[in-house]
């Protein structure tokens, strides 16, 4: 039986697939900055007129990575802290080191995030991660706000600065294993960073005697 070709709208779908994953795959290898539409192209195996019958600009498939990393970094956050209502501090945890486990599975993906903040002006890839940081606040704020109702916080502690605390320590581990140019050291780690982070949020079980 002859086997049909792939329609055309197929096709691009699976190109514009394949040149992301192979641009997080160089990225976790060199600076996204140094990676041109040529090097895309001979990681996917096309010449490099046929990237741009898939995508307008470089910045294009730049912004395609950081959508893909959005939806796929938030699915597994939102997974793991689906048991929230029920136990907020262990669902928090869980989404502490998923976030570990996605920036160790692709460690391109904080080289893209930490170059693009650091170029002036404001730009498009700016925006996106602006916005996938306030998906991400606002997640850790509902399980945060769980944990505050089944009174498993200090009284008195203040949210969204935990929001900022828990970012900032998942980003200073990033950022460490960057600069030992080893994404696996984050998982060593991650546990006593995050039993740090809980016991200064956790509540002692004498703290709510006589608390408002």
């Amino acid at each position: 039986m002859e086997v049909q070709d792939k329609p055309p709208k197929q096709r691009t779908e699976v190109r514009q697939a394949a040149l992301v994953e192979a641009a997080l795959l160089l990225a976790a290898q060199r600076s996204p900055a140094d990676i041109t539409t040529a090097d895309l192209a001979q990681a996917v195996g096309i010449s490099q007129g046929a990237v741009f019958k898939h995508f307008a600009s470089k910045e294009a498939i730049w912004l395609a990575v950081l959508d893909w990393v959005s939806e796929t970094l938030m699915s597994r956050l939102q997974t793991a802290g689906e048991g929230a209502e029920h136990a907020a501090l262990p669902a928090l945890r869980a989404v502490f080191l998923a976030h570990v486990d996605f920036v160790m599975s692709y460690p391109g993906v904080p080289r893209l995030i930490f170059q693009e903040l650091q170029s002036p002006g404001d730009t498009a890839l700016k925006s996106r991660v602006r916005a996938l940081m306030q998906r991400y606040r606002q997640l850790l704020l509902a399980v945060l706000q769980q944990a505050k109702i089944q009174q498993a916080l200090r009284p008195g502690v203040d949210l969204q600065a935990a929001t900022v605390f828990f970012l900032g320590s998942v980003q200073g581990l990033v950022m460490q294993a960057l600069l030992a140019d080893d994404a696996q050291t984050i998982a060593v780690h991650a546990p006593g960073v995050f039993a740090i982070l809980q016991h200064g949020l956790q509540c002692q079980p004498t703290e709510f005697q006589g608390a408002p």
